[in-house]
């Protein structure tokens, strides 16, 4: 009788939550909260995690900002229903410097659309590789997709945190590349914010 009833208010809150209006944006850090199994790259003093952490904390601050209702939340979550969802990512490479930025998102029209806006913000600042679209399976099918049910979702590789150059460029932008993806977020909802400044 105690796990039926578990079950059954399972899916009632499941059901709850479908019933829910969407929240207009998720932020995700990817591998937060994990301590054992995908838990993110790790180069010297650099940890993937904490980058993600940080930018996707000033990501979903920025946004609270603006106005913006922002859902932040760790690798893994409960489901929820998004207009707009950003997975916060850093690659590595087994040969460094090898990769660098990229963009994975579902096969939407919708998602499509919003990656190439992003990149239309952040290719012409980040001046080392770019793969294409979905390069990586883990991008194509990224995990996430079947928890976070958003009507746009991007995961962003906002560079390889294995190579050195890249990490002296991109340690002191950390917070010029989050306001970069607020703004994108913010304009992709139609809202009027200030450009932030070239990174």
């Amino acid at each position: 009788a105690f796990f039926a009833l578990l079950i059954l208010l399972l899916i009632g809150f499941i059901l709850y939550q479908s019933l829910k209006a969407p929240i207009s944006v998720v932020i995700q850090a990817g591998h937060e909260g994990r301590t054992c199994g995908n838990t993110g790259a790790v180069c010297k003093n650099y940890k993937e995690v904490a980058w993600n952490i940080k930018v996707a904390d000033m990501t979903a601050k920025q946004l609270e900002a603006w106005g913006i209702d922002v859902r932040r939340v760790p690798a893994d979550t409960l489901p929820v229903r998004a207009k707009i969802a950003v997975a916060i990512h850093f690659d590595s490479a087994k040969h460094i410097c090898r990769s660098g930025a990229s963009v994975g998102y579902p096969d939407t029209n919708a998602s499509r659309t919003f990656a190439r806006h992003w990149k239309a913000l952040y290719k012409p600042c980040f001046p080392f590789t770019w793969h294409t679209d979905n390069f990586t399976d883990n991008l194509k099918h990224y995990y996430a997709y079947h928890t976070i049910h958003a009507e746009k979702f991007l995961v962003l590789e906002l560079g390889e945190i294995t190579c050195q150059k890249q990490t002296a460029w991109l340690k002191p932008r950390l917070h010029k590349i989050a306001l970069l993806i607020a703004y994108a977020i913010a304009k992709e909802l139609g809202k009027q914010v200030p450009k932030p400044p070239v990174l």
